[in-house]
């Protein structure tokens, strides 16, 4: 009897934290995380996951936004090459750089507060919270790719509900907004 306790204690401690797991059952995630941190696959895959949602946005992008916004027309076919590049690029950066600052923030709060949190944990867990970011970012884009209209306004925000064409205030209640 003895033996299995020991067995079950091993297996318990060797679950390692799921990406997957965030959606369906994130306080689980959470303790695996404080057991077992885990950074660079979930940090890649996240990156990589950002770098295809940046990509769709950047692909839905067209000309006449630049026009709009004062851009000679001889030039816009430049400045849109570029921007689209640079959009793609900054998926891959945005969740390192995102979850570097959080944690190092989250690392000043918990020392303040005294707790025994480790800066791995804390980049580990909004690694593993940027993962719903990431998911935001590919299921809005891919929805405004596939039916048009303004890839600034995300279909799941308030102003996306509501149809409205200008960035504000409604756009800024997200429902996948607990990311990056």
């Amino acid at each position: 009897m003895l033996w299995m306790e020991n067995q079950t204690a091993i297996i318990t401690k060797e679950q390692k934290p799921s990406l997957l797991g965030m959606f369906t059952s994130p306080g689980e995630q959470f303790e695996r995380i404080k057991q077992s941190p885990k950074i660079w696959m979930p940090l890649l895959i996240v990156s990589i996951l950002y770098a295809i949602g940046m990509t769709l946005l950047a692909l839905s992008m067209d000309a006449s936004t630049f026009i709009e916004q004062g851009i000679p027309e001889d030039q816009v076919d430049l400045v849109l090459g570029i921007t689209k590049v640079t959009v793609a690029i900054t998926g891959i950066l945005t969740p390192i750089i995102g979850v570097l600052i959080s944690s190092t923030i989250h690392l000043i709060i918990t020392k303040i507060a005294s707790s025994p949190v480790t800066f791995k944990q804390l980049f580990s867990m909004n690694t593993y919270i940027a993962i719903i970011g990431a998911a935001g970012i590919i299921l809005n884009t891919a929805i405004r790719y596939a039916i048009g209209g303004n890839p600034e306004i995300y279909v799941t925000s308030l102003a996306g509900l509501l149809n409205q064409e200008k960035v504000g205030i409604l756009d800024s209640f997200e429902v996948f907004a607990i990311g990056l």
